[in-house]
């Protein structure tokens, strides 16, 4: 199981230590009312709160087979520089466990550092990340369009397919244009598969059966 943060078009974290528990917060949405003589009222609403995803580890100076996923471990510093920059950024990023289904867009919306007496150069931390909702803004422009009877470009509804088996000539930035849409992605699908495909994302192999990303 491989923990991997990656940001589109940028930086791929993945990171050396596994947390030992990954907690998810889901909550429901309620309208809350003062009612005289009763008090408050819960009222339920529609939809729910944003998810939370919080989980902790550390980035070790120096490699330790017993603990670390990968050989080539990144510095701690640099690696807490990298969560902070997505901490303040306003993008989000992908937070992507490999070998699972979980694979979504989120906010890093909060990080803690912790440093220990006795293991210098070790970096600990906590991470929370908010799940990424997108929501589309139509501009008055585009809604007197469609009114007039123009109608928009109907989107790609065809379906990604959850696997592909690798072709003679295939790379995983073809397949990610192909079958995502979107070349870039290739990120992506390298993180869903790098036990299967090694360290070099260039070097696939015809009749390699790959997971997609969703």
């Amino acid at each position: 199981m491989d923990f991997y943060l990656v940001e589109q078009d940028g930086p791929v974290l993945r990171l050396p230590v596994n947390p030992a528990e990954i907690s998810f917060q889901r909550e429901k949405l309620f309208e809350t009312v003062n009612i005289m003589s009763l008090g408050e009222v819960d009222f339920p609403s529609n939809g729910e709160k944003v998810q939370e995803t919080t989980f902790s580890s550390f980035f070790p100076a120096e490699y330790d087979a017993s603990y670390c996923q990968f050989s080539s471990i990144p510095d701690p510093e640099e690696a807490m520089a990298q969560l902070e920059a997505w901490t303040k950024s306003q993008k989000p990023i992908h937070f992507i466990v490999g070998g699972t289904k979980i694979n979504k867009l989120v906010m890093a919306s909060a990080h803690t550092l912790t440093i220990k007496g006795g293991e210098p150069g070790d970096i600990y931390f906590e991470l929370t990340l908010r799940s990424w909702r997108e929501i589309k803004v139509r501009t008055v422009a585009e809604l007197q369009r469609t009114a007039s009877g123009i109608i928009a470009n109907r989107p790609d509804l065809k379906p990604v397919p959850k696997t592909y088996t690798v072709k003679l000539g295939d790379s995983l930035f073809a397949i990610a244009k192909m079958q995502l849409g979107d070349g870039s992605r290739w990120k992506e699908l390298f993180a869903l598969n790098s036990s299967i495909i090694g360290k070099k994302p260039e070097l696939i192999y015809a009749g390699t059966k790959l997971v997609m990303p969703a």
